[in-house]
């Protein structure tokens, strides 16, 4: 077995292979990124394999940083996710910034909830590069959007108990992933796997200026929402805590808790749930003496179908998750360790999905 060195992103403006985005991270350093990271190839020449030996069956969707297909390693007959990284302005720009970051992140992440990238493969004319993945065949927006109601509050538990041991295996390892969303979520039978790193990118303590444009809006954390890009906010790894949040009611809910049309909007809404009832008493976030607004919204719909209704435990770690000041965000570390995984019912996986569509991918173009 040979291998292929891949240069790390806090080299490659030296190298030449790329350009300083518009955050600055290159020019900032990445200190904690290992020196080089090894991507196996299995060519008995000593090269990378090229795309060639992997016949396209359908594509699985496109990004903004690459297409995604269905593919079949003619070699060994499995079944993979091939992601094909886009080239923009190749010849001034050189190679993606953002497909740098995800290649030597998730080459060197080893997570069971974290997709697995099985090695890196180069077109015919080595004009394109390829990352070969673990074939997942739904997301867990998909697989909710199909739920006639939601999962049991047991279910829910197995399923964040995953997130949250993925995202403190992330921060232990000074890397945020910044686009935390239930369609970046894979789903195979009652396991989840985090996937599409282009927006992740290791960070350093103290934490320095970053862009606040990541994260999609609905998943947003307020600080990124409230910031400008005159005024870059110096934000920490919370910012993926509330993302969790997000989709923690969400799988309660089994609908998004913030659908804002605007960032203005998004961030009016969040302030009408989470933040007035967390500054009249900072560190008790539900008084019992009344019922604020998140507590409304998490519980009324499960009280109008006749479902049990989270309970007090689940409500005191939903709102840590979501608690508006990042500083008193707790973290995904905790937050494994909160009460509410112990009491029951205890975490359990999800019943057998239902098959998904025949139209699983769309025809090749």
């Amino acid at each position: 077995m040979s291998e292929v060195k891949v240069v790390d992103v806090a080299e490659t403006s030296e190298a030449g292979l790329a350009k300083l985005d518009d955050d600055g991270d290159l020019e900032q350093g990445v200190p904690h990124t290992p020196e080089v990271q090894d991507v196996k190839c299995s060519s008995p020449c000593g090269k990378c394999r090229i795309v060639d030996e992997f016949e396209k069956l359908g594509r699985l969707g496109e990004g903004a940083y690459g297409v995604v297909y269905k593919a079949r390693d003619k070699r060994t007959e499995e079944i993979v996710a091939l992601k094909k990284i886009k080239m923009h302005n190749q010849e001034t720009e050189g190679f993606p910034v953002t497909s740098l970051r995800e290649i030597n992140l998730l080459i060197s992440l080893r997570h069971p909830a974290i997709v697995d990238v099985r090695e890196v493969v180069i077109g015919k004319d080595m004009d394109s590069v390829f990352m070969v993945m673990e074939y997942i065949e739904r997301n867990l927006k998909d697989v909710m959007a199909a739920l006639p109601q939601p999962w049991e509050h047991a279910v829910v538990k197995h399923m964040m108990q995953q997130l949250l041991d993925a995202v403190a295996y992330l921060h232990a390892n000074w890397v945020l992933h910044r686009d935390l969303k239930p369609s970046n979520i894979l789903v195979s039978g009652g396991e989840l796997k985090i996937c599409d790193f282009g927006m992740a990118r290791r960070y350093d303590s103290p934490i320095k200026a970053y862009t606040h444009k990541v994260v999609t809006m609905w998943y947003r954390a307020p600080e990124l929402l409230a910031s400008t890009q005159e005024e870059q906010y110096h934000y920490t790894a919370a910012v993926d805590v509330w993302s969790l949040g997000c989709i923690m009611a969400e799988l309660i809910l089994n609908e998004t808790l913030f659908q804002g049309t605007s960032e203005i909007d998004q961030l009016r809404r969040i302030k009408k749930m989470v933040w007035t009832a967390q500054l009249e008493k900072p560190g008790f976030i539900f008084p019992a003496h009344k019922l604020s607004a998140l507590r409304d919204r998490i519980l009324y719909p499960a009280a109008q179908a006749g479902r049990p209704m989270l309970s007090e435990k689940g409500l005191d770690l939903l709102a840590q998750l979501l608690a508006y000041d990042p500083d008193k965000r707790i973290s995904a570390s905790a937050a494994l360790a909160h009460p509410w995984f112990q009491e029951p019912p205890l975490p359990t996986p999800p019943p057998p999905l239902p098959a998904p569509p025949l139209a699983a991918t769309m025809p090749l173009q």
